[in-house]
């Protein structure tokens, strides 16, 4: 067992990372299986950077501990009928877990769920950081506002960075009000491409859809989600369905359906029960997206549906020792493909996320060195020598 170093300040933490060595920075640990595996000589359990530092629902900021649980931020943020617009997803069903996880954890994964399409991805929400690198060096970037013009923006690199970079103590996000309801406009029997030809007129109207995703089955559902005052839905509603109207006839989802409906695209969960299947997620050019599953679905039995207007497919294949890397990646000619859910063993044995070409893969390194040039934290995580 991987033994655990508690620090109680940053200070503290900080001289611990200056004596170098293998670390692995670890909040709650629900995203512990994204990646690849790590040998780390120690865990550094960031639980103690905790607890919201921040809070201005007027200027529509939040400065809460890296270790915050989410779900003790959005507590707050609903009290105020505000939210993070990215629609953070909870994964805990798909990866075994059982929580959301925390503040930091979401923010080193990049994690968006389907508003990303009209509210943008977690990065852009972000404002700034506090932390200690792998030299053992405590610093700051961003600010508090959302127009900051204080040089690099550090913060965003961070996001997605999978903790490779530095051990974050202190997050500041932009927040935003929530919606005062929502509708869902469906419709039945579409194929995979006439879906996206759907989704993608559907994004180019003015009816600010703030959720497009095709769901696949006997029959398939095409939904649209939209968000607002009651009076405004409505109405974007009937145009939404005028607009697409030589898809068919359409139907909608009040509030509470849509809710729960949206709530289980988010999480994954047609994909979460199924336990026999490894996960993999496709970013992909929506105009290519039908084309590249049906590619795949040729070769392999495939269980799937796409989130972002065709943009992103979650895609459950059969447990393999390579988990089909070849074949998907092969068919993969226009986007990235990433295996999101597998064993220890075949994430090891594997490359996780998308093969990087010489030029990207020689940017990523320097960047790494800039922050972290012994390799201190979560090294491998992303790539086997980063």
């Amino acid at each position: 067992m991987t033994p655990t170093f508690k620090p109680q300040s940053v200070p503290e933490l900080a001289d611990y990372v200056a004596l170098g060595g293998r670390l692995e920075v670890v909040g709650s640990g629900t995203k512990r299986g994204l990646g690849r595996p790590l040998q780390p000589e120690t865990a550094i359990d960031m639980s103690v950077f905790t607890g919201i530092s921040l809070y201005e629902p007027e200027e529509l900021v939040l400065e809460a501990g890296a270790g915050t649980p989410l779900s003790e931020i959005e507590k707050a943020l609903a009290k105020n009928h505000q939210q993070l617009a990215f629609e953070p997803p909870d994964y805990s069903k798909l990866l075994g877990g059982k929580h959301k996880g925390t503040l930091g954890g979401l923010m080193a994964c990049g994690l968006s769920g389907p508003r990303r399409i009209k509210a943008g991805a977690a990065r852009d929400h972000i404002l700034g950081i506090a932390g200690v690198s792998g030299r053992g060096e405590i610093f700051k970037a961003g600010g508090r506002v959302v127009k900051n013009v204080t040089g690099f923006d550090v913060a965003k690199l961070m996001v997605g960075s999978y903790g490779t970079l530095a051990a974050l103590t202190s997050i500041t996000v932009k927040v935003l009000p929530a919606a005062a309801t929502q509708e869902t406009l469906v419709f039945s029997g579409l194929s995979d491409a006439k879906a996206i030809q759907a989704m993608s007129l559907a994004m180019q109207s003015a009816c600010e859809v703030s959720g497009a995703a095709h769901l696949p089955g006997t029959p398939s559902q095409t939904l649209f989600r939209l968000e607002g005052i009651s009076p405004s839905v409505a109405y974007r509603r009937q145009k939404l369905a005028s607009h697409l109207k030589i898809f068919g006839a359409s139907d909608h989802l009040e509030q509470k359906d849509s809710l729960a409906e949206w709530k289980a695209i988010r999480d994954v969960e047609r994909l979460s029960a199924d336990d026999a299947r490894f996960v993999w997620k496709l970013s992909l050019t929506p105009s290519k997206a039908a084309e590249t599953v049906a590619r795949i679905s040729k070769q392999l039995d495939i269980q799937y549906f796409y989130d972002w207007a065709g943009g992103l497919v979650w895609l459950g294949v059969p447990r393999s020792n390579q988990a089909y890397a070849y074949i998907i990646r092969n068919c993969v000619e226009d986007g990235h493909a990433t295996l999101f859910r597998a064993e220890d063993d075949v994430r090891e044995r594997i490359e996780v996320f998308q093969p990087q070409l010489p030029a990207l893969s020689g940017l990523t390194k320097r960047v790494k060195a800039s922050f972290d040039p012994s390799g201190v934290f979560n090294h491998g995580r992303m790539y086997k020598d980063i």
